[in-house]
């Protein structure tokens, strides 16, 4: 064998190893990415999860709106990219605990009986105006802690995006909440996650939290254009006070 032939193997091998180890470089890499998305939406290959869908707030039927249809294809995405299954459920149907499967609740408390279940257990920090003989300007206003956040339908509209979990993190599965003021801002909810969840992920690992979107023009922009307001988890957290603490405190002050 001349040194031109053997050259010629030696670049062959030498190019066939550095194949062979590039692959294995992306293979490592990519299979430490799913297994941290599968950590963080607590979504095993394999393992079952639940979409809650809300109702149409708007109609006298058991429909569901458009919005929340797209929002909850995006999370039917996520969770086909992790490997896992999804079982689709109604909100009146929802009988059950949480943390035995990992739920994705979609929809306000007004069309989304678990999502106010899930608001006053685990968020009793926040406050939902739902009640239908409120000034329109006042409904569906979001009080969490001191903070007021006004409905202003196609301008300005706000969503809470949660992770939340039961006992330590890490030994129950977790519940995402979409709950926002409109249809809209449920789907914006949803995309903010599918976008941001690898920077959510480094930032609280497997601790619950709590953050505060703002839909920005959903008249021109739709869903895409949302703004993170705040990380509001330990507002919504503490207990709001009741009424006679609140006129004692002022009386006090």
């Amino acid at each position: 064998m001349n040194d031109d032939v053997r050259n010629i193997v030696l670049g062959v091998v030498a190019a066939g190893i550095s194949a062979a180890l590039g692959w294995l470089a992306r293979t490592y890499l990519w299979k430490r990415k799913l297994r941290r998305k599968q950590a963080f939406f607590g979504l095993p290959a394999n393992s079952e999860s639940l979409l809650v869908v809300n109702r149409d707030a708007g109609s006298t039927e058991l429909s569901v709106h458009r919005y929340d249809v797209f929002a909850l294809l995006e999370l039917s995405a996520l969770i086909k990219d992790c490997g896992a299954h999804a079982e689709v459920i109604t909100q009146d149907a929802a009988r059950q605990g949480f943390g035995e499967r990992t739920e994705f609740c979609v929809g306000g408390p007004t069309s989304n009986r678990r999502m106010m279940a899930h608001i006053a257990a685990m968020l009793p920090g926040v406050l939902v105006k739902v009640d239908p003989s409120e000034p329109g300007p006042i409904r569906m206003t979001y009080q969490i802690g001191s903070e007021r956040y006004l409905l202003e339908k196609g301008v300005s509209e706000y969503v809470l995006l949660a992770r939340l979990t039961a006992g330590q993190p890490g030994q129950s599965r977790p519940v995402f909440l979409f709950c926002g003021q409109t249809a809209i801002t449920n789907q914006a909810a949803t995309r903010y996650l599918a976008r941001n969840h690898e920077r959510l992920s480094r930032k609280y690992g497997d601790n619950s939290f709590v953050i505060l979107l703002k839909v920005v023009n959903s008249q021109a922009y739709g869903p895409d254009v949302a703004e993170l307001v705040a990380d509001v988890t330990r507002a919504a957290q503490t207990p709001l006070p009741t009424p006679a603490a609140a006129r004692n405190s002022h009386r006090a002050s």
